[in-house]
């Protein structure tokens, strides 16, 4: 499976102990198949949620004890690991919502999006390495919350293909900030502002996560501190271009990772 599909999560890398490779790659193999339903192609809404809905399906199937053809492994890694289901059900309710609602009136409720969207992969992989205490999975939240949101940012031009916009209305009001002006692309001082409130509230809440990465032990511990850098890293470049994410996306390359690296030793 790509790595660049969740680019801000690293997927069964290196990093990660061998047998825990491919359990994430099936919760990841489930994630990406589902989001894809929601987000690729010209299906209509109809035919999209009702491909969600098979999912859905699967995971009553997997519950009763059966393994459902497509999902052998995931069965597997989930009674392997005893792996909450819910948190599966949390992401598919996530996708399912980016067909229906395409505008956030306010922060909450994108958070709540966060939640379910981004939170549960957070959680599943604290699962697979038994580190389920309340302030670990709370941090973890924190960490997938605000890569969601990084990853909202520097997309901004890709969402409003889609019709979507994740920039919580209130905000756009309180910046005197327009769809028209998403829709043609002005990074005025505006929108520069705009982007920099954005970009200092996700980074305020990766960093309320980052003693995760500090205190887990090993190559998990290395694992989060290396996400937390690349988020941090995109959070940079956004700013460097003073939130103009139109011209240019940010994505991280070559140098980027080495950066990462010795930051995360």
């Amino acid at each position: 499976m790509p790595v660049d599909h969740y680019e801000n999560f690293p997927v069964a890398s290196w990093l990660v102990p061998a047998p825990l490779r491919r359990p994430i790659e099936a919760i990841y193999a489930f994630a990406r198949g589902a989001d894809d339903i929601a987000d690729e192609g010209n299906a209509p809404d109809a035919e999209r949620l009702a491909g969600l809905a098979r999912y859905g399906a699967a995971l009553h199937a997997i519950e009763r004890g059966e393994s459902p053809a497509g999902f052998e492994r995931l069965a597997e890694v989930i009674r392997a690991h005893n792996l909450p289901t819910q948190l599966f059900r949390d992401l598919l309710d996530a996708f399912s919502q980016d067909v229906t609602t395409k505008r956030y009136a306010d922060y909450p409720a994108v958070l709540d999006y966060c939640r379910r969207s981004a939170n549960p992969i957070g959680r599943l992989l604290l699962h697979l390495f038994q580190e389920t205490d309340a302030t670990s999975l709370s941090e973890s939240d924190a960490i997938c919350s605000s890569l969601q949101l990084i990853n909202f940012w520097q997309d901004v031009a890709v969402d409003w293909q889609k019709d979507r916009v994740y920039i919580p209305g209130e905000d756009l009001d309180r910046f005197r900030v327009t769809e028209a002006d998403i829709a043609n692309g002005r990074s005025d001082e505006r929108w520069s502002k705009l982007m920099a409130f954005e970009c200092e509230r996700a980074r305020k809440l990766l960093m309320s996560g980052a003693p995760l990465g500090r205190r887990l032990p090993g190559r998990l511990g290395l694992e989060i501190r290396a996400t937390v850098a690349g988020g941090a890293r995109i959070l940079d470049k956004i700013d460097a271009a003073q939130g103009d994410v139109f011209r240019k996306r940010p994505v991280l390359k070559a140098w980027d990772w080495l950066v990462i690296g010795v930051e995360s030793i």
